[in-house]
């Protein structure tokens, strides 16, 4: 007998017949023999439809009473689940984030998971019932519901399968797995059968939509074997989980991320002395903003003077532009420049530690399809560039057949219309 976590995404219980398949899904894993608890996302475009709601109301809705709305649309997804399950002769019980045992700090909107103690859920299980819980959602130390941010849902089910030892977790989707690319970019993308953590954090921060980053970072910190499938087929789908070695067979390059969401900003003939970047730096730290790619070279024009680039998400970009502009008298720079017409392409792959090539294979394949890069940055296991965001779909494509990714059938279904 096996413990397993299951996660259903807003798509796979989208309408009533979709928590009907899902029920039956669910009732068909425990009449398997397995113990089971179910983590469950609002259904369909709930949270948009809450958000716009929201909108409506207020510019600026407090962030307590907002988290308040949000988790509403899992408390209905998981009520009504756990009717259906019942309906087919299994016991189940519906489980808010708090009354599973969720704890998190007083992070409204974006809170973090600081302990779990779901004893309500192992008494459950031990008494043969599925626990059904509301994802996304927690509880502070105050008593506040909170939400984990958008993809909240695959945390809560990665941590309380860490947290009760799950031998699996189970995230489903409305696509088979993991794909070499995004689908709808790709439609010769590769369904990828096994990844090994490290990969798949890469992909999850450079813009896979499949799985939430932090969700992969509890699994690795914890050894939580996941695997991604579709909640619409019974095919295979992805496993992640820790490799010691890879086949020899193994491709060097493992998929290829990308991301719409990046803003661009430049700042112009900086004076080229130390401590000029730490400014930066820390004032763009101080409004909030995530930096991702980082570029800093002498101006050609005037050796006595640097230019700094960098990236970081659209919503971060008014406030990180407004603060450097407000410095400009310390700064000393000529100009600053801002742009979100740009997209980021990442080619990843554990195999490209040990076969040189790779970067002049990517390169050629962008400069033959006549695309011209802006920005680089590379780790170990990958490498990223920023292009003209009109230009990034053929940026993706160009990259995916240059190493060898097509399938030569079609492997990628979105079943359910969102991909996740």
């Amino acid at each position: 007998m096996s413990l397993i976590v299951q996660k259903y995404g807003g798509s796979s219980v989208s309408d009533a017949d979709a928590l009907k398949r899902v029920a039956a899904r669910i009732v068909a894993t425990k009449k398997a023999g397995n113990d089971l608890v179910v983590v469950v996302s609002a259904m369909g475009d709930t949270t948009d439809e809450l958000l716009d709601l929201a909108a409506q109301v207020t510019d600026r809705p407090p962030a307590r009473e907002m988290d308040i709305l949000l988790t509403a649309g899992e408390r209905v997804s998981m009520a009504l689940l756990a009717m259906a399950v019942n309906d087919l002769g299994v016991p189940a019980r519906a489980y808010t984030g708090q009354q599973a045992g969720l704890r998190t700090d007083n992070q409204y909107g974006k809170a973090s998971i600081v302990g779990i103690v779901p004893e309500r859920i192992a008494r459950d299980v031990k008494e043969g019932a599925v626990a059904i819980i509301a994802g996304f959602q927690g509880v502070n130390e105050l008593n506040d519901v909170t939400t984990l941010g958008r993809g909240g849902s695959d945390t809560t089910a990665v941590a309380l399968a860490a947290a009760m030892h799950a031998d699996v977790c189970e995230i489903y989707t409305d696509v088979d797995g993991l794909f070499s690319a995004d689908p709808r970019i790709v439609p010769t993308a590769r369904r990828v059968q096994n990844l090994d953590y490290e990969e798949t954090l890469e992909l999850a921060g450079q813009g896979a939509k499949i799985l939430h980053l932090r969700a992969v970072e509890f699994a690795r910190k914890y050894s939580v074997p996941l695997h991604v499938r579709s909640s619409y087929s019974e095919l295979e789908g992805t496993w992640i989980m820790n490799t010691d070695e890879r086949d020899m067979e193994s491709p060097i390059i493992t998929g290829i991320a990308h991301d719409r969401s990046q803003a661009k900003l430049s700042i112009l003939g900086v004076p080229d002395v130390p401590g000029k970047a730490a400014k930066v730096f820390g004032r763009v730290a101080e409004v909030g903003a995530n930096i991702d790619m980082i570029v800093q070279n002498i101006a050609a024009s005037d050796p006595g003077k640097t230019d700094i680039s960098f990236t970081l998400p659209h919503d971060s970009g008014p406030a990180a532009l407004a603060a450097i502009e407000d410095m400009k008298d310390d700064l000393q720079y000529r100009e600053v420049t801002y742009n979100e017409k740009v997209g980021k392409l990442s080619l990843i792959g554990a195999g490209m530690r040990s076969h040189p090539g790779v970067s002049a294979k990517l390169f050629g394949a962008l400069a033959d399809a006549g695309i011209n890069i802006e920005m680089i940055s590379t780790s170990e296991i990958r490498i990223s560039v920023v292009v003209n965001i009109e230009e990034l779909d053929k940026a993706v494509r160009a990259v995916h057949t240059a190493f060898d990714l097509d399938a030569e059938d079609t492997q990628a279904v979105v079943y359910g219309g969102t991909g996740r």
